[in-house]
C-alpha cells in the first residue's frame, strides 16, 4: 500500500526580501535568476550583491527554464509532503547557471535519470505565495 501524501505537510520556502521576485516570478511561470551589470556573472540562489564581485549592480532577468541534469540523488525515506522515491537534482541552466530542484514526471530511478540529460522547467502552485520551479525531461522534439 502507498502510503498518502498530505502537501500540506511539504515544507515550502519563506520569501524574504531578497528572494520576493523570485517567488514573484515563479507564481508567473517565470523563472528569474540575477545578473550582475558589474561583471556579467549570472548568479542563483537570489542576494542584493554578485557573489563573484561583491557588486550591488545587480539586475533580475528572466531565463529559459532550459537546462541539462547535472547531479542528483534518489530520496527512498519519504516525507509526510513528498511522495517518494523522489530525486533531488541539481540542474544546470543553459545560461549557466545551477539550482537545485526535483526532476518530476519520470521514473525516479537512475536508468530514467540520467545526467547529462536536457530538462525544462515547470511550476506547480502550492499555495497563493508560493509556487515551486521543478524540471522534467524534454520531450525528444524539444532538446535544448
Amino acid at each position: 500500500m502507498t502510503p498518502t501524501v498530505d502537501r500540506t505537510k511539504r515544507p515550502l520556502p519563506r520569501p524574504t526580501p531578497e528572494t520576493q521576485h523570485f517567488w514573484e516570478g515563479t507564481r508567473n511561470g517565470l523563472l528569474l535568476i540575477q545578473r550582475c551589470n558589474a561583471c556579467h556573472d549570472s548568479y542563483f540562489p537570489p542576494r542584493p550583491f554578485c557573489p563573484a564581485c561583491s557588486s550591488h549592480d545587480v539586475a533580475v532577468e528572466e531565463v529559459s527554464g532550459r537546462g541539462t541534469l547535472y547531479s542528483y540523488l534518489i530520496n527512498h525515506t519519504g516525507h509526510p509532503g513528498i511522495a517518494s522515491p523522489y530525486s533531488i537534482a541539481v540542474v544546470q541552466l543553459d545560461e549557466g547557471v545551477r539550482m537545485m530542484s526535483n526532476i518530476v514526471n519520470c521514473d525516479q530511478t537512475p536508468e530514467a535519470l540520467v545526467i547529462d540529460m536536457p530538462v525544462e522547467v515547470v511550476f506547480e502552485v502550492f499555495s497563493d505565495e508560493i509556487t515551486l520551479p521543478f524540471f522534467q525531461p524534454v520531450s525528444d522534439g524539444n532538446a535544448s
